[in-house]
């Protein structure tokens, strides 16, 4: 997710200091979380180590003080994302926002096509650099209680995720998605888990849960269908009883009322938009649920 104000920069002032733009380093992850806790967003020192070790990340520095964040991760050959971009509400007006988008954007280069999640008053501003308004996705989050116990039928079986299924569990997923999705998959599998929907040896849908935040975000979760979906958060929010629960859809899942029934609100919709062209994403296999709004 993006959070960027589009302000007039105030050159009024003769006592704004030079802006220095740079790689960040662990040394700027105390500072990142503070600002991530200023503007409100519930991302802990892992969630920044986790989108850090996944993508390339930058900030903007004032007299030694990071005063700006922004981060871009890599999905194969032709895609990438960008996300993460806050500014200290104190330093807005003053185009830090657009040079940290600048630096992301050179970062990635003209020849990839780049998504990313923004609030709809962000969105003239990323217009500015290109992109596009292609969809919405719906924020659903609340301390969750059991549902019903989760019913399969036609011989579709239910299990824990196994070291054998990753190459299948990727590939739909990648299929899902239109993108790369191998490195994020795998290292959310390291201290996340994952449940799969099995029929005649095939996998027809793949959840996973993973600290987040206030408690818990389930995501992604791919399926065939919507009812395969819909055991695959069933099965994880009662799992997750009693405990703080996000996930986040897209708008044209078909699962917010149905979420709202379970207990899961929503509670916040963004804008994903995309410079370039979107991804083919398959027909058959649907992406249910997003990993996050940085990573999609």
């Amino acid at each position: 997710m993006t959070l960027i104000q589009d302000k007039t920069e105030d050159t009024s002032s003769q006592t704004n200091s030079p802006i220095l733009y740079r790689p960040m380093t662990d040394e700027d992850l105390p500072i990142a979380y503070e600002l991530s806790q200023i503007v409100k967003w519930p991302h802990r020192i892992e969630d920044w180590k986790m989108v850090m070790r996944l993508g390339n990340s930058f900030v903007a520095e004032e007299n030694g003080v990071t005063v700006g964040t922004a981060l871009c991760w890599s999905h194969g050959d032709q895609y990438s994302s960008l996300g993460m971009v806050i500014v200290s509400p104190e330093k807005q007006g003053r185009g830090i926002g657009r040079q940290l988008m600048n630096q992301v954007l050179n970062d990635i280069g003209d020849e990839k096509n780049v998504i990313l999640f923004a609030t709809p008053s962000g969105q003239p501003l990323y217009e500015s650099f290109g992109f596009k308004a292609t969809g919405e996705v719906y924020q659903h989050q609340a301390i969750v209680e059991k549902t019903s116990p989760v019913t399969l039928s036609g011989g579709k079986t239910l299990r824990s995720v196994d070291q054998n299924d990753y190459a299948n569990v990727i590939q739909l997923t990648e299929k899902a998605c239109g993108i790369a999705r191998s490195a994020m998959i795998k290292d959310v599998m390291s201290f996340g888990d994952a449940v799969v929907i099995e029929e005649n040896g095939e996998i027809t849908g793949f959840a996973m849960a993973r600290p987040f935040g206030r408690g818990h975000a389930i995501g992604p979760v791919t399926a065939r269908d919507t009812d395969l979906a819909k055991s695959l958060i069933q099965y994880w929010i009662n799992a997750l009883e009693s405990k703080f629960v996000r996930i986040d859809i897209p708008a044209n899942s078909g699962l917010s009322a149905w979420l709202a029934e379970v207990g899961l609100p929503q509670v916040d919709t963004v804008v994903e938009m995309v410079r370039g062209e979107s991804p083919t994403r398959d027909d058959e296999t649907r992406q249910y649920a997003l990993v996050s709004q940085a990573l999609g």
